[in-house]
């Protein structure tokens, strides 16, 4: 474990934060730190339950500040278990679940947390889908960044190809928004390197779907 991140840092961090930090020491440290896929079995320094975007910053402060490695889990569904790790910071946003349907448009924006079992029940009542994926549970951004592929995709194509726009937190702490023609080779990478905070996604009645900042076309 790295020394330099020992309980004081972590009381700094619990400062900065709306969010919870969860450690070793606290009784809901194992189910904080459990992920779908059983077979991994990571001890993470600390985990941080993000409450809103702001939180995620000073996280990514704190990891870059003492050197500690930092996983991001939104659905927490990656069968490799990419969104834990040992001895590092786990930044979970499985809580930012707002998703937004624009009823006369095209769009619905979805916060990094969203699965798509919150994404179907915020489309549905408008008739509307985005083509994601066959599981429930899954995460809908890491799903969609690495590509997205299910029962609509012959009719729709992949989650990713609906992606309109993302928000994303770089490493270095910027805010930034992406698009095809905002900051457009960051948004040329995202599709296919996850990464982003929010997203807009096309939607459709039953027709197709796209998304950014919390925002996706739907179908």
């Amino acid at each position: 474990m790295t020394a330099t991140a020992g309980s004081g840092w972590l009381d700094d961090l619990r400062r900065e934060l709306a969010g919870e930090v969860v450690d070793a020491g606290s009784p809901a440290y194992d189910e904080a730190r459990r992920v779908w896929n059983g077979m991994i079995d990571r001890r993470p320094l600390a985990i941080v339950r993000a409450l809103s975007t702001a939180d995620i910053g000073p996280v990514l402060h704190f990891a870059r500040e003492h050197g500690l490695p930092l996983a991001v889990r939104g659905g927490g569904h990656n069968v490799a278990g990419n969104g834990t790790v040992d001895d590092g910071i786990v930044l979970d946003i499985a809580a930012l679940k707002e998703v937004k349907v624009d009823p006369n448009g095209t769009t619905v924006t979805a916060q990094p947390g969203v699965i798509l079992g919150d994404l179907d029940r915020a489309t549905e009542p408008a008739g509307l889908i985005v083509p994601a994926g066959v599981v429930s549970g899954t995460g809908l951004f890491g799903l969609t960044l690495g590509g997205g592929f299910g029962w609509l995709t012959r009719a729709y194509g992949l989650t990713i190809d609906s992606m309109l726009a993302a928000e994303v937190m770089t490493a270095s702490g910027d805010h930034v928004r992406t698009s095809g023609t905002e900051d457009a080779d960051l948004f040329w990478g995202l599709r296919g390197g996850g990464g982003a905070t929010s997203a807009w996604s096309r939607r459709s009645p039953m027709r197709r779907s796209a998304w950014g900042r919390r925002c996706s076309r739907a179908t």
